[in-house]
């Protein structure tokens, strides 16, 4: 059936997007997905539909894969996410440049990765970024910057579409005369599929000879394009490869692999999960790993997937509710209808998911994040990547006040002479308004309270165990 023409009451919606220039395989999936919403899905997956998963292959026992994996640099690309605006940290712009370490951002470090990597390799790897429409110009403008990551005939970046947000009263495209662009939202990283082929790059990449490409979140700085994998999938044969990782009580809350009932891999986020099961969604030993977000796309199998697919990857929907100014909780209910891109790893065929290691994991996606990343928990190596420092096998887990630390000119203030040292701190609570002095160092599970007003921490200070101050 033509999702366009299921449901009458996606016409508002369709008009909508032509309108707006959307190119219609994006407004199939739109339609797609809304009609699913509108016929009361709800989109779950329950234990009783899936299993757990157990045995998956160890990337550490790849090394015999890295000579495969260097003779294909020359046929892999690079792609990254970069659709995040980063407003729950109070930015107004491209999360991705937001400074995390000496002065570097994120799209900094990325440049500086794949420059690395060219120039270790030999090969031409390409980098590209998935914009959103309110990240483009920022971030393209950065990577101006290096103009020696061009290559002729290929693009820097390509956009990633944008779809109506529902008003969940009445089921209609939202209306918000104040400021019409939040009437809109990204339709979640699922749509990296038709973006990259309507923008034209997904063929572009074909046409060069390009096989492969490795996909990940531009605030995952330790995702990087790594020979050992690369080879394990070229000579399998892949069509598509998940990096997961060991899921703890940190991640509880994230989404998890798990297999249907016939035997295919799937994804399970948080959205999708029965609301009496949550318990199980969040038991770490049944459910042991994570998506990294860290992909791998064989680009003739997408073509093919899309051609017989009408332009369209049929992910499972993923119902977000909102409200339509997510700076404003008074503002009116809205649904935004999403899909993540690590589900299409049940329809991809073969495919398979992979054991990595936590360093190939180090997302900012809070303040919470910035400082660990920051900190000395993590290394910033000469490539560009931050990775864990090797004395630790998890970062630390922190935890600051909501009230004082979320938003990013709070959180510098509270830091002015940078994060304190947590290479041997396993946690960090900070309840109240805390400043922290230079050279502070924190061993151990710290718990620091203030109470009253502002206090704060003399410069170095060793902390451990409950602090009050």
């Amino acid at each position: 059936m033509d999702p366009v023409r299921a449901d009458t009451r996606s016409q508002p919606f369709v008009s909508r997007m032509r309108a707006a220039g959307l190119p219609e395989a994006a407004v199939a999936g739109f339609c797609l997905h809304l009609t699913r919403y509108l016929g009361g899905s709800q989109a779950t997956l329950g234990e009783d539909d899936i299993r757990p998963v157990v045995g998956l292959s160890d990337a550490g026992t790849l090394a015999g894969f890295a000579a495969a994996g260097r003779t294909a640099f020359r046929r892999v690309a690079v792609i990254k996410l970069n659709g995040g605006l980063g407003t729950g940290m109070g930015l107004e712009g491209a999360k991705s440049l937001l400074e995390v370490r000496e002065g570097m951002s994120f799209l900094d470090l990325i440049a500086r990765q794949v420059l690395s990597l060219r120039e270790r390799s030999g090969a031409p790897v390409p980098l590209v970024l998935m914009n959103s429409f309110r990240t483009a110009a920022d971030s393209d403008a950065s990577l101006a910057r290096y103009p020696e990551l061009a290559i002729d005939g290929l693009p820097l970046s390509f956009l990633q579409h944008r779809i109506p947000k529902v008003m969940a009263a009445d089921a209609q495209p939202a209306s918000w005369p104040a400021d019409p662009e939040l009437e809109w939202c990204p339709p979640g990283h699922g749509d990296l599929y038709p973006a990259i082929a309507t923008s034209g790059a997904l063929d572009l990449l074909l046409g060069r000879g390009f096989e492969w490409a490795f996909v990940s979140n531009a605030d995952n700085l330790g995702a990087v394009l790594d020979p050992a994998i690369l080879g394990y999938v070229a000579e399998r044969g892949l069509a598509f490869l998940m990096e997961v990782a060991d899921r703890t009580l940190a991640d509880r809350k994230g989404g998890h692999l798990c297999r249907l009932l016939d035997g295919r891999l799937a994804l399970r986020e948080a959205a999708q999960c029965p609301p009496d099961e949550a318990a199980d969604f969040q038991d770490v030993k049944r459910h042991r790993y994570f998506n990294s977000n860290n992909l791998w796309l064989h680009l003739p199998s997408l073509r093919r997937t899309l051609d017989e697919n009408g332009g369209v990857i049929p992910l499972p929907t993923i119902i977000n509710r909102k409200t339509l100014d997510p700076r404003d909780p008074s503002s009116p209910a809205v649904v935004q209808l999403e899909s993540a891109m690590g589900s299409a790893i049940s329809l991809f065929s073969p495919s398979e998911a992979i054991r990595v290691p936590r360093r190939r994991f180090s997302p900012v996606k809070n303040t919470n994040d910035l400082l660990a990343v920051r900190s000395d928990a993590y290394r910033l190596l000469a490539d560009g990547r931050i990775v864990l420092d090797e004395a630790r096998s998890l970062p630390p887990v922190v935890s600051l006040d909501a009230r004082f630390y979320t938003r990013i000119d709070d959180f510098e203030r509270r830091f002015p002479d940078g994060p304190p040292s947590l290479i041997g701190c396993d946690a960090l609570t900070v309840e109240g308004d805390v400043s922290f002095g230079r050279g502070v160092a924190l061993r151990g599970t710290v718990h620091i309270r203030a109470g009253g007003g502002p206090a704060a921490i003399a410069d170095h200070r060793q902390l451990e165990g409950a602090v009050r101050l």
